[in-house]
């Protein structure tokens, strides 16, 4: 939600971020200069679409493992005058793997690329850019799982077992 936004839902309309535009959409272009985050994930979800409907994958590291999402971060006051803290994942052009299952996928940063997304490290924006590429579909892997992760009310651990695809 970015900071000058009057109205809690504009933030929900914001939940990832164009790599390719952050530095210019209004919503994000603070956030990138200042206020950059990881997101840790062991996994994320993507939706392919079939003949029958969507079908989820698990997408996740070979091997196992957190992957940090490139994120930004705001904090903003409500119309209640309550602080709203929110963030945003940024997304990319997708791997190979990814883009059988869909036309974008999240900016997923290397540990040595930390420092220079967290501010750590002097980085200007093509540099802070240049992070954002695909990850590379070889030290990934996916699998169909249930169509309840579609679901926010379900929270357990079966939600990332394989399943048949549909």
């Amino acid at each position: 939600m970015p900071f000058w936004a009057k109205a809690i839902k504009v933030g929900f309309a914001n939940i990832n971020a164009k790599a390719e535009e952050i530095e210019n959409k209004p919503a994000f272009r603070e956030a990138f200069r200042q206020r950059r985050c990881l997101v840790p994930v062991d996994n994320f979800f993507e939706w392919q679409k079939t003949a029958s409907g969507k079908q989820p994958y698990a997408i996740a590291l070979k091997g196992g493992g957190l992957l940090a999402l490139a994120g930004l971060w705001e904090t903003c006051r409500s119309p209640a005058g309550e602080r709203v803290r929110s963030f945003a994942t940024i997304t990319t052009a997708p791997n190979e793997l990814c883009a059988r299952l869909h036309n974008r996928m999240p900016g997923i940063l290397r540990p040595q690329s930390w420092p220079a997304w967290l501010g750590e490290e002097p980085a200007d924006e093509p540099h802070l850019k240049a992070l954002l590429a695909p990850y590379p579909a070889d030290g990934m892997i996916c699998w169909p799982v249930s169509a309840r992760v579609g679901n926010v009310r379900n929270n357990d651990s079966s939600l990332i077992e394989p399943v048949v695809a549909a």
